[in-house]
């Protein structure tokens, strides 16, 4: 096989990837479904989000949306609401933990540096997509079989350092020949798969799951005609997994009153993890952060979620844990101080090829996020983010 045939353009990697593994059988994906299929099959590292930026744009231009840009290459989509009510940011972030191309090897391997947060654990023995010049390249990291393994290292977790990739080249020469360069982008490779119970595998959940909501969100209000009181930017960022690049510029240019942050939440229902160290749980509805490494949310406006879960009867989970940061924590800390809460998907196996999410808890943060808006006025907006006690 030709090295050029290792080559694909977007549009045709998009078909590849797509297709089921051989013995599954093809499924119908509804609306919905085949919404979180394009954003989760699409490459979208820190930086270089512009496969999936096409479907975001793609979708609020059906809606009508007026769409703006920033300097990072954040979209801004805004509909406009029935009065004059607040302006509210619902924000997620395009861009998932990928690599980068760091140096070739004379003999045709690629070495990689972090754009986000991997354990170690996940580096070997994976597929992976270069965004190169001409089109992604398919990739693999290699691991040296255990036969020539001293057994001292065979448990051995990999840092980054030792991370080399294989596109099947035998010179720098002809990996360079693919279109691939230092500084190319580079994220894994995980077609989306239809699991029982209505549960999805993919990569990327973290955090198209968010995107994802958005736009669900934003068809039904659109398609059932349902009028809110304020305006709506919903903002889709960049380069949050390397520090919440994006929402710092995008909060100046969206100039909310009040912002929601919809995140893929950190699932403690699975072997090993323990729930002092997260709370959520596949099937028991969206989830909401009462604390994490970047915030303390406003807490009446934490309590006015659960309130609006409760009147709708529908669920939703509390989590308090660390080692986790969102855009949320740039609409808290914008202007004077803005009210901004972050809400959740449960999602099993975050920053690693492969996560799980359940239909249900995805179905039921697109109606509870539609039935907050609906309530947010200008008078429970004014209150939410008042602290005089008199």
């Amino acid at each position: 096989m030709g090295f050029h045939r290792l080559v694909l353009p977007i549009a045709l990697f998009a078909v590849v990837a797509a297709q089921p593994p051989q013995g599954v059988a093809a499924q119908q994906l509804d609306a919905t479904a085949d919404l979180m299929r394009r954003l989760t099959e699409a490459p979208g590292p820190s930086a270089f989000e512009e496969a999936v930026r096409m479907i975001v744009v793609e979708e609020f231009d059906a809606l009508g949306a007026d769409i703006a840009f920033d300097g990072l290459g954040s979209v801004h989509a805004t509909l406009p609401g029935k009065g004059d009510g607040p302006r509210v940011m619902v924000t997620a972030h395009m861009d998932e933990v990928g690599l980068m191309v760091q140096h070739i090897t004379a003999d045709g391997f690629i070495r990689v540096k972090n754009l986000g947060g991997f354990l170690g654990h996940a580096f070997p023995d994976q597929r992976w997509t270069i965004i190169g010049r001409d089109g992604p390249v398919m990739a693999l990291s290699g691991l040296p079989t255990v036969h020539v393994t001293p057994s001292s290292q065979r448990t051995e977790v990999w840092s980054v350092d030792q991370v080399f990739l294989d596109v099947g080249a035998t010179s720098r020469e002809e990996v360079e020949a693919m279109g691939i360069r230092p500084g190319d982008g580079i994220s894994p490779w995980s077609p989306f798969m239809v699991m029982p119970n209505g549960r999805y595998a993919a990569k990327g959940w973290d955090d198209r799951v968010g995107i994802a909501v958005m736009i669900a969100a934003a068809r039904r209000i659109r398609s059932e005609g349902i009028d809110l009181p304020g305006d709506i930017v919903w903002v889709s960022t960049t380069q949050e997994e390397i520090g919440l690049r994006g929402a710092q510029v995008a909060v100046d240019m969206a100039r909310p009153d009040i912002g929601i942050s919809i995140e893929a939440g950190v699932s403690a229902d699975y072997p090993g993890i323990r729930p002092t160290q997260a709370q959520e749980r596949l099937g028991d509805g969206p989830g909401i952060f009462l604390l994490d490494s970047s915030m303390v949310p406003n807490r009446k406006f934490r309590d006015f979620f659960f309130d609006v879960a409760r009147d709708e009867q529908l669920p939703l989970q509390a989590d308090v844990l660390t080692g986790y940061g969102e855009d949320g924590a740039e609409i808290q800390r914008y202007d004077t101080g803005r009210p901004a809460v972050n809400m959740t998907v449960p999602t099993r196996y975050l920053h690693s090829h492969t996560g799980i999410i359940q239909r249900s808890d995805f179905d039921q943060a697109v109606d509870l996020l539609i039935a907050v808006l609906l309530r947010l006025d200008g008078g429970t907006v004014q209150d939410i983010a008042s602290f005089d006690p008199r």
